[in-house]
């Protein structure tokens, strides 16, 4: 009988057929926060990622994937942080927008490391399924008039691809949970550790005017709500903020924009439940229907 070849798993994971650079940038690009002893935001270009370990052990998580072409600045962090022959756990993703998503086949390949989504997520992130186009006519500025040149085709990440565990826990991370917060995609998820409150919040809401260039370019720190130009359900986005807010957050992480903690989180993240449909939901768009909520 035959023996069957093995599956190379890297043949079938690649970007999409849209992938490709983006020259945008801020004031943060590069900057390392350290927000928990075992906690680190990476800004690489105009969105946030997060490594998650205790440098002791050189056991860590990674939380989204950067911007496309942003893998080797991705794995110098990792290096300088957890050593040079450290590699992560896992890979989590909040959701699989391309700024999100934009160096995950070449950590995928340096790694060979496995990635977990949200099961509404994951044909996104199969090849199968196409996000809804970017909606540029929203107000709020330059940037969302330009995100008509923004990917949305598919990732297909094959066998490497996980559903996040159903009982909401988190593969490597005991202490933490996924919290499903729908709105900006359909399986966009946030992850809370209840111990201290850290927030991984993803693009349910952020913390900078992420549809005008200059708020993006200097990084003025305000609440806001997800995206407007990639999100297609504003009644979900609003439950899903009311959602992280009755967590209590003390430590936010947004994927856009500087951390937010204490008082000021508190403050502007009740403000931004109670005023969602004027601080978050544009007054037009694809996807606007005010009589929703």
């Amino acid at each position: 009988m035959k023996q069957e070849e093995p599956i190379n798993k890297e043949e079938a994971i690649n970007y999409g057929e849209d992938y490709r650079f983006i020259p945008a940038s801020s004031i943060e690009n590069g900057e390392i926060t350290e927000v928990a002893p075992d906690v680190l935001s990476l800004t690489v270009q105009i969105v946030n990622l997060c490594f998650i370990g205790d440098q002791r052990t050189n056991d860590f998580i990674i939380v989204d994937a950067g911007m496309p072409q942003s893998a080797e600045h991705i794995i110098q962090v990792a290096e300088a942080r957890f050593g040079q022959s450290a590699r992560p756990k896992a890979i989590l993703l909040t959701h699989g927008h391309f700024d999100h998503v934009g160096a995950i086949v070449d950590l995928i390949k340096h790694w060979d490391v496995q990635v977990y989504a949200h099961p509404l997520e994951c044909p996104y992130l199969s090849g199968e399924k196409s996000y809804p186009e970017p909606d540029p006519s929203v107000d709020g500025g330059l940037v969302a008039k330009v995100s008509r040149l923004f990917p949305n085709k598919p990732v297909n990440l094959g066998a490497y691809l996980r559903p996040l565990p159903d009982d909401h826990t988190l593969p490597e991370l005991p202490d933490w949970q996924w919290v499903h917060t729908p709105g900006h995609t359909p399986g966009h998820v946030s992850y809370f550790r209840q111990n201290d409150g850290v927030l991984i919040a993803g693009d349910a809401f952020v913390t900078v005017k992420q549809e005008s260039l200059y708020h993006v370019l200097t990084q003025d720190k305000t609440i806001s709500g997800p995206p407007k130009y990639f999100t297609t359900d504003w009644p979900a986005a609003w439950d899903s903020v009311t959602k992280l807010q009755a967590l209590n957050p003390k430590t936010a992480i947004t994927g856009h924009g500087l951390p937010m903690s204490g008082q000021e989180l508190t403050e502007n993240l009740s403000k931004l439940v109670k005023k969602f449909d004027r601080i978050a939901i544009p007054q037009h768009g694809r996807y606007v229907n005010h009589d929703e909520h």
